[in-house]
């Protein structure tokens, strides 16, 4: 089976190069590496003492960012290695802070993951998740290394738990440890005698937590808002838009609006504005006016949503109405504010808890959008009422760094205290 594996896998490099000559996107997934073994080859020299991290993408990054940022204090003489394979996580991330190394993942194949982890060396590998690649894991089983997954979760419907999974549930067995999200994940490894699990948590509640502590004033943000009810939309995709327009163009509430989308490709951002007939204002184009005119703030930049859900009174998350579906609802609930999101959620866990626990409102068109905006708007009881539950559900749920650090602790490797 590994050797049809690697088949596929070569077939598939050779894919991506041609589809590359269409699609930017891809054609980042396949440029990108090309530069990656000289990249580390520079930067992490023999002598080194290093920690490998691997994400997915952004959401998987944010996600371990939490256990990197401690693990870098715990072990200050370690160089960290973080991978990713997926562009929007490794263009958005690829200047971080946090890393010695930052390159996207090389392909799956037996000789790129022993060419990798030559150079490498990590003395602990972190898988954040998801992903599971059979020649990377075989290859640290090879070489002795500690390898934990962290923040995983797992469902019945996956490969592993069907009868033709055996190839994958094979890489299970190379887990040092599992670290998972819920009862449910630990139960299905549990079903494939794996007994090296321990439910941890969500690491991304500890994420989230930080970020009260951190300086989140936005002055032009301030000057916007001007002490006015303001409903922040956060990585809003078109359906999104479609609905939020309709009762933005027709509310006679006193409100304001931050739209940041998903999407900030120019032709697009254009349309955004053109299609909403209040005053409109771009993030790019703010200087020297007086934002507190305005009843539309389009934000056409990355990097600021977080800070900007601190002004918020409503939040509205988008990718609800798409597939996987809703985008982090977690940081506008750490600061205590109430949520919207389309329909598709039931893949996320803390937008199932938050919407059971009604902190979290899920609608489906434009009537139930107006209903709960419009209630939100005039019940400043009921709004803060919604937002206290959104608080405290992240308080309740935050430790599972910790945990998961106190645990390694324990475990017999190989790394140097």
């Amino acid at each position: 089976m590994l050797f049809l594996y690697n088949i596929l896998i070569t077939i598939t490099a050779l894919l991506l190069k041609f589809v590359a000559l269409f699609n930017p996107k891809i054609k980042q997934f396949v440029a990108g590496r090309k530069t990656v073994f000289k990249t580390l080859s520079q930067k992490i020299s023999s002598n080194d003492k290093t920690i490998w991290f691997h994400a997915a993408s952004l959401g998987e990054y944010e996600q371990g960012l939490p256990v990197i940022e401690k693990i870098k204090e715990k072990y200050p003489t370690h160089k960290i290695v973080l991978t990713f394979f997926s562009p929007s996580g490794y263009e958005v991330r690829k200047n971080n802070n946090i890393a010695d190394a930052t390159v996207y993942l090389p392909m799956d194949t037996k000789k790129n993951a022993q060419k990798f982890l030559k150079l490498v060396h990590p003395e602990m590998a972190f898988f954040i998740k998801y992903e599971y690649w059979p020649n990377y894991l075989n290859e640290l089983h090879k070489l002795k290394t500690p390898n934990y997954l962290i923040s995983g979760i797992f469902r019945e419907n996956q490969v592993f738990f069907k009868w033709y999974g055996q190839f994958y549930r094979n890489a299970l067995n190379i887990f040092t440890f599992f670290f998972v999200q819920n009862e449910l994940s630990k139960k299905l490894l549990n079903q494939l005698n794996k007994t090296n699990v321990i439910v941890s948590g969500d690491t991304r509640f500890d994420r989230v937590v930080t970020i009260l502590e951190k300086d989140n004033t936005l002055d032009f943000i301030s000057a916007f808002k001007n002490n006015t009810t303001t409903i922040v939309v956060g990585s809003s995709w078109p359906k999104d838009e479609e609905l939020l327009i309709d009762y933005i163009n027709t509310t006679t509430q006193k409100v304001k609006f931050i739209i940041a989308p998903h999407n900030i490709k120019s032709e697009q951002i254009e349309k955004l504005k053109n299609s909403i007939n209040k005053k409109t204002v771009l993030f790019s184009e703010k200087e020297n006016k007086n934002l507190a005119n305005f009843e539309v703030f389009i934000i056409d930049t990355i990097g600021i949503l977080t800070k900007i859900y601190s002004y918020a009174n409503i939040a509205y998350v988008g990718g609800g109405f798409g597939n996987p579906g809703v985008h982090n609802i977690l940081e506008p609930a750490t600061f205590g504010v109430p949520i919207i999101i389309g329909p598709n959620y039931s893949h996320f866990a803390e937008a199932v808890d938050l919407v059971n626990l009604e902190g979290c409102t899920s609608i489906i068109n434009n009537q139930e959008l107006s209903e709960i905006f419009t209630c939100l708007i005039t019940d400043e009881t009921k709004r803060k009422k919604k937002g206290g539950i959104c608080k405290n559900f992240v308080n309740k749920n935050k430790g599972a760094t910790s945990l998961i650090l106190e645990k390694i602790a324990t475990l017999n490797t190989k790394i140097e205290f």
